[in-house]
């Protein structure tokens, strides 16, 4: 190898991909803060509509040129962007930034119903794009470790999944509980991390029959009424023959914060991940034999940024579409049956 090849070789791998940010508000920012902090990608450009937000940002990247919307993103010489605006917005943000040639990381969900996300991935997929969602629940030490013991059959044949994701708090923005924003209530906000997390740890087996009941104010809900349901109960049953049991709610007088669980029960025992002290940040991960119990993640874990700094590892090393992503569709599927759409 020349000196000048090995030289050129060297700068190609330290030029790191420039990234912009589509929406700093609370989530937003503590994305943006999870990848700079790793240097992995060049933090390049921020957007959003308000000026308090943006100068925020501009404390984590001093360099990073502010703008006010994504048509102005789209603009900049950019390799990936990051997009934590309001549900109704993703699919077709997402989708104008791959046509244009980004990476994206988006928030979850992709988008309000199964088109919308198809219609993304198929965006990704054309543009030869990365893609990932924020379904951050997957890189906590303790859903990892209960994922371990699922694939490798040391539970037995899992026989059913139960489902928890209930907050003591309503979203605080008037567009989470309007649905033709938000796609939903809280089993798209919460509920769609629950299934997710079901369905990924089983590796995705197909789901023949869902039931439901929705709720809002203490009142069902007819199917097909565009209301946000505020508390929701659904099974799902597998074709692997699996049973999964889910509940999720805001505004739930639950004593604490939040209650958060997953739990698989198998023939040779069980594993649950839960939240501890009605904390959204802190999980303790349990292997069950009998009434005998072993504890196999516990806190401090920092997980919170990992699904956006794992897309900025990806992204920096050069991958392009992921065909994995495509499972997103079929989350999205189960919750247009919950919804009974």
């Amino acid at each position: 190898m020349t000196e000048a090849l090995a030289e050129a070789r060297h700068h190609s791998a330290t030029i790191r991909p420039r990234v912009g940010f589509l929406g700093v508000g609370w989530i937003g920012h503590h994305r943006m803060k999870a990848i700079a902090h790793a240097g992995a990608v060049n933090v390049a450009a921020i957007a959003d509509p308000s000026p308090a937000m943006i100068a925020q940002a501009a404390a984590l990247a001093p360099h990073a040129k502010a703008v006010s919307a994504l048509d102005d993103l789209l603009e900049e010489d950019l390799d990936g962007i990051v997009i934590a605006t309001p549900t109704a917005l993703h699919a077709e943000q997402a989708t104008l930034a791959l046509a244009r040639g980004k990476a994206v990381f988006c928030q979850k969900p992709l988008g309000r119903n199964a088109a919308e996300v198809r219609a993304v991935i198929d965006a990704a997929r054309s543009a030869n794009r990365l893609l990932a969602v924020d379904l951050s629940y997957r890189f906590t030490e303790a859903m990892r470790q209960i994922k371990r013991l699922v694939r490798s059959r040391e539970l037995g044949r899992i026989y059913a999944v139960e489902l928890t994701f209930h907050n003591a708090y309503g979203p605080d923005k008037p567009w989470f509980y309007e649905p033709g924003l938000s796609g939903g209530g809280c089993v798209i906000d919460l509920g769609v991390h629950l299934v997710d997390l079901a369905l990924w740890a089983l590796d995705f087996p197909a789901v023949f029959q869902t039931s439901s009941r929705l709720f809002a104010n203490g009142e069902p809900l007819s199917k097909g009424v565009q209301q946000a349901e505020d508390y929701a109960i659904a099974t799902l049953d597998l074709e692997s023959g699996t049973s999964v049991h889910l509940s999720c709610s805001w505004r739930l007088p639950a004593g604490q914060d939040a209650v958060i669980s997953a739990a698989f029960y198998g023939t040779s025992g069980g594993a649950a991940m839960r939240n501890i002290n009605g904390s959204f940040y802190d999980f303790v991960a349990e292997r069950y034999r009998g009434t005998a119990r072993e504890t196999l993640a516990f806190p401090p874990d920092a997980w919170f940024g990992r699904a956006a700094v794992d897309w900025a590892h990806r992204l920096a090393s050069g991958e392009k579409f992921d065909p994995a992503v495509e499972r997103c569709t079929e989350v999205a599927a189960v919750l247009d049956r919950i919804y009974g759409k």
